[in-house]
């Protein structure tokens, strides 16, 4: 009997691979019930090619998770066998939109609470290996103007951050206040002493340069760990 499914595509000489059913393959998977597919279905159906599913194994031996992929470098994923420039480019912006689908869709968010930017900014920072300081943009209705800003990458201490760089995008965009956030790589969302250091730095300056620091968030890892460091005092009261 012969095969249901045929690789027309292989070269010459070589033998020929039987394909599986319609019905098993991961392309026809996704687009019929994406719910249902596994982790390992829904990577092989943006591989694509030959072999797709063994890849996806292939990926998830190598990082782990989901999560370990997200972090993972261009030059992580093609250090996997079968993995190319192309396929890793795939996998970065399917990835990227799933970050950027778990931000608010209103273009002009207002920002009403502390929970509101962490909403926002928690899909940037959550799977970072080092610490990020960024900045939104406000108006002075506390709508969001623009994209959040990076503004540093490194261990965050006073010494080392500028704070005139914080506060170069505020000043062009003629922002009326900004809110600041920073990722604790360890998942502990505590404000450290340089935080607060920090912090106060930041608020003194936005009293000089007539933009409001109205928040400092510290984001953990994990669902909604964050610590607002506003509400709790630190940094804001002199």
């Amino acid at each position: 009997m012969l095969p249901l499914f045929t690789d027309d595509t292989q070269p010459a000489g070589q033998p020929r691979r039987q394909l599986l059913p319609l019905r098993e393959r991961p392309v026809y998977r996704v687009t019929s019930a994406p719910n249902t597919c596994t982790t390992i279905e829904l990577l092989a159906a943006l591989i694509g090619g030959t072999d797709p599913s063994a890849k996806a194994e292939a990926l998830l031996a190598r990082f782990g998770s989901l999560h370990g992929l997200a972090r993972a470098s261009l030059a992580d994923l093609t250090a996997v066998p079968g993995i190319g420039e192309n396929v890793a480019a795939r996998l970065m912006a399917a990835l990227e939109i799933s970050r950027r689908l778990l931000a608010p869709e209103d273009e002009r968010l207002t920002i009403r609470s502390p929970a509101d930017a962490a909403a926002l900014l928690q899909p940037l920072l959550m799977h970072r290996e080092q610490e990020f300081l960024m900045a939104l943009l406000l108006d002075t209705r506390n709508r969001v103007i623009g994209e959040p800003r990076e503004v540093y990458h490194g261990s965050l201490n006073t010494s080392l951050i500028r704070v005139g760089e914080v506060f170069r995008d505020a000043i062009k965009a003629n922002a009326a206040a900004i809110i600041v956030a920073h990722n604790h790589p360890s998942g502990d969302p505590s404000a450290s002493p340089e935080d607060v250091a920090v912090t106060r730095a930041l608020v003194d300056a936005g009293k000089l340069l007539d933009c409001a620091v109205l928040d400092h968030l510290v984001l953990g890892s994990g669902g909604v760990r964050w610590v607002s460091m506003k509400e709790r005092g630190l940094g804001f009261n002199r």
